[in-house]
């Protein structure tokens, strides 16, 4: 069984309630109008289906995030919305969907924290959804340990997925980024930020067994092994900034320690080198079988085609590659086998 742990939909209802929604209505059906499988079930059948009957999704939420379409009275309905959606795609074809992420209206902490009970204990959800920046904010921020802190307490684990919009310049001089670097290359950096400023707040000396998948295999952090080791221990040396020192001070490992407690999948788009590199840092424990679909040029397939070409080509045990295919999905999912 390959089980594809963070892929993309807007079930139907949820769909029909963004396309009404008079401003980001019109950008969702911009932006997303092109990409059926979205949305359409027959056509997201017809696009899995030629990967047999062992190729399994788990269904997350596509941005923006809920938080960003409406405010804190009106979020925690959305949310139902999306959740009510997915559950009932997953109890309806449970052998190809056998389970969802559930989405939080991130700006309404306590609805937030009733959505994940009644996703979790009521719908059948695995996990919930967080980005890397909440309306501009930290996901580290004392606001959101509630959520952390359930999370553990459920022993499931949470999506991290980065947001970032082209209003939000290259460079100081500039109304917008260019060129879409804003995803390109600003997902990644989004990715690293949010687990650094998690791993700096001490989540995980409070939390040591919490579980965060990080999205596109950790981002910057396998590359950058180097200066997120030698060089953050250096912290508070290079700078008159007193938290610098003072948060290094607080933690009782390594920041790469830290780091290296995160899972990551394998969404990088059909790079045998990047997945590798991932796999090193991680380990073949901490990483988990991804294709992100439906964002690619073939509206669906052509992500999971090119993952799975990566994964059967990559240099590891056939006992590891059954761990990212399937084996750790259902340990940190907790799915029947």
């Amino acid at each position: 069984m390959k089980i594809d742990i963070f892929n993309h939909i807007m079930p139907r209802p949820y769909f029909d309630r963004l396309t009404n929604m008079s401003d980001r209505g019109a950008y969702m059906m911009k932006r997303i109008s092109a990409i059926p499988m979205l949305y359409d079930l027959d056509e997201r059948f017809r696009k899995i289906d030629q990967f047999g009957p062992e190729y399994q999704q788990v269904f997350s939420m596509n941005l923006p995030p809920i938080e960003v379409l409406a405010g804190p009275e009106d979020s925690p309905e959305l949310a139902q919305i999306a959740n009510d959606g997915m559950a009932e795609i997953c109890a309806k074809y449970p052998d190809r969907f056998p389970t969802f992420v559930a989405s939080l209206p991130l700006n309404n902490i306590d609805a937030a924290m009733d959505e994940i009970d009644r996703s979790i204990k009521q719908l059948g959800a695995a996990g919930v959804q967080i980005f890397s920046n909440v309306n501009g904010r930290s996901p580290a921020e004392p606001e959101f340990c509630p959520i952390y802190q359930r999370m553990a307490e459920l022993d499931l684990p949470i999506w991290l997925h980065p947001t970032r919009g082209a209003d939000f310049p290259d460079y100081v001089t500039e109304p917008r980024s260019k060129y879409d670097f804003w995803w390109v290359f600003g997902w990644p950096y989004e990715t690293t930020i949010a687990m650094g400023r998690i791993v700096m707040s001490g989540l995980f000396d409070r939390l040591p067994d919490i579980k965060i998948i990080t999205h596109h295999m950790g981002a910057m952090l396998p590359y950058f092994e180097g200066r997120a080791g030698p060089g953050l221990e250096q912290l508070g040396k290079r700078s008159d900034d007193p938290e610098d020192g003072a948060a290094l001070g607080r933690l009782k490992k390594r920041p790469l320690d830290y780091f290296r407690m995160f899972y990551a999948d394998t969404a990088l788009f059909g790079s045998i080198p990047a997945t590798e590199c991932g796999l090193a840092f991680f380990g073949s424990d901490h990483v988990l079988f991804a294709s992100d679909a439906p964002f690619d040029p073939e509206g669906g397939s052509g992500y999971i085609r090119e993952t799975l070409r990566v994964l059967d080509g990559i240099t590891c045990s056939r006992e590891d590659r059954q761990k990212i295919y399937e084996g750790n999905a259902r340990r940190l999912l907790k799915l029947r086998s």
